[in-house]
């Protein structure tokens, strides 16, 4: 009798696993097709899109990506978002990482009250109070105006870095903070036998060891900053401070009335490009975060 129940396990367990396996594989599937006809139809000509959307291109046409990249101006677009990028990666680490780590690994007055500001801050979705960030910086820039001449805030890649960061400082926070409490005491303790400060333990010693930790937030953070759109489209308003995303949908709204939709499309490959590569780059480093993560947080 318990060798029937065993195998009637057995057999109910492999087809859980395979039930599961072809769950994963359509997933996988419905994803891959459109990222690989997006990358099919950016080497196609114009003219190749009249006749049947799923025929492979009659040749690699690479003319889209150059009138993509110089005449619709998407080169200097994705410089504006690698700026804006960068700049708020790095904000976001020096305010974020020192602040959970102090919340996480010290006791004091006011210790309750910040982190429980830094979680409501999970629940503020800022696509819903951009009207509000735009009119504070407008206000911002009419005093300034006064006093300068002219506007600083609004039309600002810097500005722009400050308020993406803002957005994720929340959940960065967040997860930095449940990592940092999973780590042992004692290195700090050893590390402040050997004469180290609070500033040179938590450089020198946390952060090594909660590197796994911090390629999975810079990852998360850059796919959100890179793909960013209302509030981009919202704070800059002239056409040579566009990032990527708006550009891309200002070419497309532009390709409606044209037929150049080979360019159309090279310009939606070169903004998927970056975060396809830095994924494949950090892969092991994400997985081995999130793992972590799940299991010390």
């Amino acid at each position: 009798m318990k060798t029937d129940n065993r195998s009637l396990q057995g057999v109910s367990n492999k087809l859980y696993k395979g039930l599961i396996y072809v769950v994963l594989i359509a997933l996988a599937i419905i994803i891959l097709i459109p990222v690989l006809w997006a990358f099919m139809a950016s080497v196609k000509q114009d003219s190749e899109f009249y006749g049947n959307p799923w025929a492979l291109p009659v040749g690699i046409h690479l003319q889209n990506f150059a009138d993509a990249w110089l005449k619709a101006k998407m080169g200097s677009f994705m410089l504006n978002s690698v700026l804006v990028t960068v700049f708020a990666l790095a904000i976001l680490l020096i305010v974020a990482l020192p602040a959970a780590y102090v919340l996480s690994r010290f006791k004091f007055r006011g210790n309750g009250i910040w982190t429980t500001m830094f979680m409501a801050g999970l629940f503020i979705n800022v696509n819903y109070i951009v009207v509000p960030i735009f009119l504070m910086l407008n206000n911002g820039d009419k005093a300034l105006r006064s006093v300068l001449g002219h506007p600083v805030l609004l039309n600002n890649l810097f500005v722009l870095a400050i308020v993406y960061a803002a957005m994720s400082l929340s959940f960065t926070i967040y997860l930095m903070s449940g990592y940092f409490k999973s780590l042992p005491k004692e290195y700090e303790e050893a590390a402040s036998v050997d004469g180290a400060g609070y500033f040179r333990t938590m450089v020198q010693i946390i952060m090594p060891m909660a590197k796994p930790s911090i390629v999975t937030v810079i990852l998360f953070n850059f796919l959100s900053f890179w793909n960013e759109y209302i509030i981009s489209m919202t704070l800059l308003t002239k056409p040579a401070l566009k990032t990527l995303p708006v550009g891309l949908m200002n070419l497309m709204a532009a390709q409606k009335s044209a037929v150049e939709y080979g360019q159309m499309y090279a310009g939606l490959v070169l903004v998927m490009l970056p975060t396809l590569i830095i994924y494949m780059l950090v892969q092991k480093k994400l997985t081995q975060g999130m793992t972590m993560g799940g299991l010390k947080g």
